[in-house]
């Protein structure tokens, strides 16, 4: 369980974050959708314990951020190290003892070549890879099918029905709504850094329907096709 309360963020004078109330229980899969600049990134960097904030983040576990997963949408990789190192460095952080990573190397990736001459893709699906590993008990995913080719798409779906079945927690970002609904117990909508909306499967169509008039007021008629 992860209980956040009043979560406020602010960069300068801009406030990105605005009064965030959410629970989020174990088990289940929550789906956050939203404009770019909406604040979803930055909503993840503040539950990861990257970004500083006001409000609280209560949890079940304790420091929450040994207990989370993060994949960010462009994973950040060490030069001059290769894919193997890479995934030995995020064992040793949660003091996982295994080598044994061709055995799990799902993606078929090259783990002796360096990770920096990796394509989007291939960093993405190595990032997951390092934090499944870890054996994470809350999953943050920030745009997870975004860059990767459809067969890894189809895996990657998957782990997240599969960490569901284990009773772990997943938050995930997408600009797929279609990929979304398939897979969410509840669906945020975020609206200049507050929930909007929070529904479950049954109302999926209508916000799918009132994302799209919200997006298309006025775009085609400005472009007078």
């Amino acid at each position: 369980m992860i209980d956040i309360k009043n979560l406020n963020k602010h960069f300068g004078k801009a406030q990105v974050l605005n009064g965030i109330n959410l629970e989020l229980e174990n088990g289940k899969i929550y789906g956050v959708v939203g404009k770019n600049g909406a604040g979803k990134t930055t909503l993840f960097n503040c539950i990861a314990g990257i970004e500083k904030h006001k409000g609280t983040i209560d949890s079940d576990y304790y420091p929450l951020k040994n207990h989370i997963g993060f994949l960010e949408t462009n994973p950040v990789i060490i030069s001059r190290i290769t894919a193997w190192e890479y995934l030995k460095l995020h064992c040793i952080a949660r003091k996982i003892k295994t080598e044994n990573f061709e055995e799990q190397n799902i993606f078929d990736l090259p783990l002796h070549q360096y990770a920096e001459t990796y394509s989007t893709g291939m960093k993405k699906k190595l990032a997951l890879m390092a934090i499944l590993l870890q054996k994470n008990d809350i999953h943050i995913l920030d745009e997870p099918f975004s860059g990767v080719d459809i067969q890894s798409n189809i895996i990657i779906t998957g782990i997240i029905e599969e960490l569901k079945k284990k009773g772990k927690t997943i938050l995930i970002s997408s600009h797929i709504f279609s990929t979304l609904s398939a897979l969410c117990d509840n669906i945020f909508l975020l609206q200049k850094g507050a929930i909007a909306q929070s529904v479950t499967s049954e109302m999926y169509n209508d916000l799918e329907e009132a994302m799209k008039k919200d997006i298309l007021t006025d775009k085609l008629d400005r472009l007078q096709l």
